[in-house]
């Protein structure tokens, strides 16, 4: 009952609700990036490069299975059928995604950063002595000792 109760107040705090609707948010969030991604801009960096489709870039690292019938070329089938494979083109289109995802995020909290009242400084210590009164100090100790 205890462990019932102090997961409550764990799940009370704050901190713990902001964190839930955050990643609740970012995952939506990742599914627009991955969207824009793989609709828009592989598409048009596929057009520049002259019809390139980057999805279905990969090299072969294990021989076809004699009974696979589909088409050599297909990434998504050939994997499908266990075939071992690097699949570059993939992870082209994952490393966009991140970026775009960090870039967006940047901007965010560059914002969030910009909106936020700055924290008051924090009072000056008093200052001591200089360095110049410290020497000043010390000459005349060992004048009189």
């Amino acid at each position: 009952m205890a462990m019932l109760t102090e997961f409550k107040t764990f799940i009370a705090r704050g901190n713990v609700l902001d964190l839930a609707v955050g990643v609740i948010i970012g995952a939506a969030f990742g599914k627009i990036v991955t969207s824009l991604t793989e609709d828009v801009l592989m598409p048009v960096v596929g057009k520049i490069t002259g019809g390139i489709d980057f999805s279905s870039k990969f090299i072969l690292l294990s021989d076809i299975p004699a009974s696979y019938k589909g088409s050599e070329t297909d990434y998504a089938a050939l994997k499908k059928a266990g075939v071992a494979m690097l699949g570059y083109g993939s992870f082209v289109t994952a490393v966009i995604n991140f970026l775009i995802m960090a870039f967006v995020i940047f901007l965010l909290v560059r914002q969030a950063n910009k909106l936020m009242p700055k924290a008051p400084e924090a009072p000056l210590a008093p200052s001591g002595p200089t360095e110049v009164e410290l020497l000043a100090e010390i000459r005349d100790a060992l004048k009189r000792g």
